[in-house]
């Protein structure tokens, strides 16, 4: 099922007497893609939720509209909208057993939808082989650890065999190992049910994982769509940048001068046909190739010894962090006995962001961004299409 958001904007009136209203989700328009898994990625407070709450119909848009497939759905409660909602917690019925929790659902269906008792006991013990949970049956939720209760969670969002299944940070209340081993369980039931699914979190490797594509937010606007490694790869503001990313983008205080790009007082990169201004600089990790003779003098700190890799621990006076981290090949020579390391910079792994408005400064040789990408074509599309008009309108 295609989901569309059209220019969707909640408001919430401000608790303090006299105060602006809070804009939580601002003129989002965004199109999934039917039988995707999209993740919506952001800080706390950047809307992510909220606007799962309004594709579920638990709460209303101020303004704007949504679509599942060709119906306007906006004005319909969230019970007829046919969507499947996990929540954070669980929410599990304590004193049902699994079975009853996932057939709890079936059993609140009526008229036309309303199902035999052989026929939802059927679809129970399918939904339960689903999310490997056939030998459980018959426990109840306390007796089951965290990531078996998620799972129950799930398999009562999809007995209904919803059109479109919702996912609330379905995994914070895991430990690290549940965490990773559910989200796999996650992508692997998405893929074999074929459901458009949309899932909120805040860790960016969780989203980037097992999303078909990730819509980064902040303040409840859109700040990029695509798919996880060509976000990461092209990052289209300082912020996008800044969130993808573990160990985080190392981020300098730079200028472009005389066509060149420098940090300090060393050139760095070529920097033809830009403007003289004050940028900062993002380097990823990886992005660091240890060399003798590099451009980019950094402060030795201490090494961490990763197996195949090595984190090296530095500083620079223009960093706008406290430490430059690297990872490099373990099979680099590096002479740790040295007060500094100097590197090259890979320019894949290079970003350059204009200090006023945090945008990205594009370079030639840069590669255009997937959102970008689909502006251009569609730009182009409608220019061909207005000269196809004028041209049949002449004749």
């Amino acid at each position: 099922m295609k989901v569309q958001l059209k220019n969707i904007t909640k408001i919430f009136p401000n608790r303090k007497k006299g105060g602006d209203p809070v804009v939580a989700v601002n003129d989002f328009t965004l199109t999934i893609p039917d039988g995707k898994l999209i993740g919506l990625l952001g800080p706390s407070g950047c809307g992510k939720s909220t606007t799962l709450y309004m594709i579920s119909g638990l709460q209303k848009p101020s303004s704007g509209e949504l679509y599942f497939g060709e119906d306007n759905v906006t004005e319909i409660p969230p019970e007829k909208r046919g969507i499947g909602l996990v929540f954070q917690n669980y929410a599990l019925y304590p004193h049902m057993t699994v079975r009853q929790n996932i057939l709890f659902p079936l059993q609140n269906l009526k008229g036309e939808d309303k199902m035999s008792k052989n026929d939802m006991l059927d679809r129970v013990e399918e939904v339960a082989k689903l999310v490997q949970l056939e030998n459980y049956m018959d426990r109840k939720p306390s007796e089951m650890s965290g990531g078996q209760q998620q799972r129950v969670a799930i398999a009562r969002a999809l007995v209904k065999m919803p059109r479109v299944l919702l996912l609330d940070e379905p995994l914070s209340n895991l430990d690290a190992r549940l965490r990773l081993q559910t989200r796999e369980e996650i992508r692997r039931i998405q893929r074999e049910t074929g459901i458009t699914t949309i899932f909120v979190t805040h860790d960016q490797e969780e989203a980037m994982s097992i999303s078909d594509m990730i819509v980064v937010m902040k303040l409840g606007v859109i700040q990029q769509v695509g798919e996880p490694q060509e976000v990461y790869d092209n990052p289209v503001n300082l912020f996008v940048s800044k969130f993808l990313g573990t160990p985080p983008i190392n981020v300098f205080n730079g200028r472009i001068q005389g066509g060149k790009l420098y940090i300090g007082e060393e050139e760095i990169a070529d920097a033809r046909g830009k403007d003289d201004m004050e940028v900062y600089i993002g380097i990823r990790p990886e992005g660091f190739i240890v060399d003798p003779n590099g451009k980019l003098t950094c402060n030795f700190e201490s090494r961490e010894v990763m197996g195949r890799d090595v984190s090296i621990v530095s500083n620079h006076p223009e960093s706008a962090n406290p430490i430059v981290r690297s990872i490099v090949d373990s099979e680099s020579h590096i002479d740790f006995d040295s007060d500094t390391i100097r590197y090259n910079i890979k320019k894949s792994k290079m970003f350059v962001f204009n200090k006023e408005n945090e945008e990205r400064i594009f370079f030639d040789e840069d590669k255009l961004p997937y959102h970008l990408t689909q502006y251009v074509e569609e730009l182009f599309h409608d220019s061909l299409s207005a000269d196809l008009e004028s041209a049949q309108e002449e004749k």
